[in-house]
């Protein structure tokens, strides 16, 4: 039987041949080839079927005569098997291979954090205006002391206060939001550029995920976090020591329990020689590292980095499950200074559908359950906690940190603001916006100083955000906010929900 495919297009291209110019600049801009231009008319003609609605020819397009929408093709209705579910079983059906998603999930379930509310001041505690008092955004990140021990010392003019308890190795942050990783080779050179000079512009911490460090980003070293993953690409003694902290990544929100693949077709020449892998070859990540089987194992993998380093803070990275607490607990026992906490609407540059979009619990539950076994164990001093996965803006931000954050880590909406449109086919390598691409011919679309320009101007805007918040709280630091669940009030969350937030619902008074 002729092959025959039952999906069809999910967009329709249609170019408008009154407004066209025939230029051949839509052919030009597509990664995935979905223009090819016709010999005989001169007019482009689009196969839609290659479309992921990136809309980077409609963006360039000089004469606005590209519109692409959603294929309204019709489907008989189902409550059991939707469109999306009877696509993936086709699909399965022609090539017996397990379906793979870049970014996110996308699923319509509960966003927490859509359902919080922020507190305000009015009279007794009046709000503050922070376009006239001093708001503090510095964030401090790793281990504190149990307590602090000041000794007075004479000087000239009597004796002046010298803090007398040594503290751990702190990471200095200006605003409460770092850089998620993202690894060289599941993004461009460029992408890793921009991220680094966005970071030591903004007094902030930008991570290498599991990719290995590029030798441009060395000046940059005093702002990078360097991860040492299971793959363990690119991991040696110089690598570790360039990065102000490290980071062992245990799991991801987008694929909990499972390792990593970064296609062949992505390993060119120059991410050959950073990651130390053969070109051309995939990169496989094991689930678990190999040295790693207990808690016990854990820390000697921590203290070893460490000695290797010098002390450097470490930090370890877990994907938010349901037993996340127990596992961040035993993860701040063995040392580490920071917790990651990783929610299940991470991003990811490819992952199976059915991890992204069905293992894992969400950031919001992950952060508040993880905090509160911390204090209730007494340790919540020893380690930093930093929140990942869903977070889109600086009310998020707010939110995570009130839920018990120290900070928080944004991956997905630094690449939008490099282009991005969430298409979704990250894993493909023909990224048109020259964002998850080693292309030559598509990376070089990506200007680094455009791109880091780009990123300053997001976090600056919501820094500026999370000020006018605290001064609507009443307060001039972020160290106020932090685990204050007093500040939110829920809204259309269930009992259960709200106690495991530790947030009463909205109308309800102290």
């Amino acid at each position: 039987m002729a092959e025959v495919t039952f999906t069809r297009p999910e967009f329709r291209v249609r170019i408008d041949k009154e407004l066209c110019q025939q230029c051949g600049r839509c052919a030009h801009q597509c990664g995935w080839g979905v223009h090819k231009m016709d010999e005989e008319t001169g007019y482009p003609v689009p196969d839609s079927s290659k479309c992921g609605a990136c809309h980077r020819c409609v963006t360039f397009c000089p004469a606005q005569a590209i519109l692409v929408e959603k294929n309204p093709l019709a489907y008989k209705h189902s409550d059991s098997f939707s469109p999306d579910l009877r696509k993936a079983v086709w699909r399965q059906a022609e090539t017996g291979g397990v379906l793979l998603a870049g970014m996110g999930n996308d699923k319509p379930y509960l966003r927490i954090f859509d359902h919080l509310l922020l507190d305000a001041c009015q009279v007794t505690n009046p709000s503050i205006d922070p376009l006239r008092e001093p708001m503090e955004l510095r964030t401090f990140l790793g281990r504190k002391p149990d307590k602090i021990e000041v000794e007075y010392v004479p000087d000239g003019n009597g004796s002046k206060p010298k803090l007398k308890t040594e503290m751990d190795r702190l990471l200095q942050i200006e605003t409460p939001i770092v850089f998620g990783g993202m690894s060289y080779g599941s993004v461009s050179l460029n992408v890793h550029r921009s991220l680094a000079m966005a970071a030591k512009e903004l007094g902030t911490l930008m991570n290498t995920g599991e990719g290995g460090l590029h030798a441009d980003l060395q000046p940059y070293q005093d702002n990078i976090v360097v991860q040492c993953a299971s793959g363990r690409f690119g991991v040696h003694a110089d690598y570790l020591n360039a990065g102000c902290a490290v980071e062992i990544k245990i799991g991801q929100g987008a694929k909990p329990g499972i390792g990593g693949h970064l296609p062949g077709e992505k390993i060119n020449e120059e991410v050959s020689v950073t990651r130390m892998i053969p070109q051309g070859t995939d990169a496989l990540s094991p689930a678990p590292h190999h040295d790693i089987y207990s808690i016990e194992d854990l820390r000697q993998l921590i203290y070893a980095l460490k000695e290797a380093t010098g002390y450097k803070p470490v930090s370890v990275k877990i994907a938010a499950v349901h037993n996340v607490a127990a596992i961040a607990s035993g993860v701040v026992r063995a040392g580490a200074d920071i917790v990651y906490l990783d929610g299940f609407r991470g991003g990811t540059g490819a992952a199976p559908t059915v991890i992204r979009d069905h293992v894992g619990i969400p950031i919001e539950l992950a952060i508040s359950v993880v905090d509160q076994r911390l204090r209730d164990e007494g340790i919540r001093n020893r380690a930093s906690v930093i929140a990942a996965g869903g977070i889109r803006s600086s009310a998020d931000v707010a939110k995570a940190i009130a839920l018990g954050a120290d900070a928080c880590a944004i991956g997905s909406a630094l690449l939008v603001a490099l282009g991005c449109h969430l298409c979704q086919k990250c894993h493909t390598g023909s990224c048109s916006w020259g964002i998850c691409t080693q292309k030559p011919e598509l990376t070089r679309r990506l200007d680094p100083e455009w791109g880091a320009e780009r990123i300053v101007n997001l976090v600056t805007a919501w820094s500026h955000e999370l000020a006018e918040i605290l001064g609507a709280l009443g307060v001039n630091a972020v160290e106020s906010l932090r685990g204050s669940h007093e500040r939110l009030r829920s809204l259309g969350l269930d009992q259960q929900t709200q106690e495991i937030l530790g947030v009463k619902p909205a109308g309800i008074g102290h």
